[in-house]
């Protein structure tokens, strides 16, 4: 009989605990909720869990907490368990079904400190959510990380629109560009692996 792996496991590392501790959970305000999700991203690739990514899956009118979600793979081994997988699916886990937006439920939104890469563009898009909330956009995070997010349209949010996904742009843009920084420090001083798909014929 062929042996075969039959299952993996992706989980937050333990510090998540410490940071959450003494977070209300309900944040009321849209800057306040991706400071949260700021933080999380500096301390999680400080940590060596993976890169600077970090994101929160709350209820959209009422700011109550459902999920955090960071980039754990380096931590898990798991190439697609980036920050928004991980919240999606640990909302979806709590919620008990893979549509966020099913009857019954209220809206729900990712607040996430960039733009989603070509992965999680589409995780986000079919997990049910209605509206995605973004740090911002554009070139500057992989100029800056050298992250490859992979080759995402240039009409990305009004796909989301056409699906009735809100998108909100720019919430604490700055400070996300001072995370990245860091990171990207880190990274010229050697102590950081940035992982990425292999380009040409590498």
């Amino acid at each position: 009989m062929i042996e075969i792996a039959k299952e993996y496991r992706v989980a937050l590392p333990a510090w998540i605990e410490d940071e959450l501790a003494a977070v209300p959970g309900v944040i009321a305000d849209r800057e306040e909720r991706m400071h949260l999700v700021h933080r999380l991203a500096d301390r999680n690739w400080r940590e060596g869990n993976g890169g600077p990514f970090a994101a929160l899956v709350a209820e959209r009118d009422t700011g109550r907490i459902v999920s955090v979600g960071v980039n754990v793979v380096l931590a898990s081994g798991v190439s697609s368990a980036h920050a928004e997988v991980v919240a999606l699916g640990l909302a979806q886990t709590a919620l008990g079904g893979w549509d966020l937006g099913a009857a019954g439920l209220p809206a729900h939104e990712i607040v996430v400190n960039w733009r989603p890469c070509i992965q999680c563009y589409g995780a986000t898009m079919w997990s049910g959510v209605r509206r995605l909330v973004v740090a911002g956009e554009g070139p500057e995070l992989e100029e800056i990380t050298t992250f490859d997010e992979g080759p995402l349209g240039d009409d990305w949010a009004g796909q989301f629109e056409a699906r009735g996904i809100d998108v909100v742009h720019d919430v604490l843009r700055d400070e996300a560009l001072e995370v990245f920084r860091s990171y990207r420090k880190a990274v010229d001083d050697g102590g950081h692996v940035v992982y990425n798909a292999r380009g040409g014929t590498q």
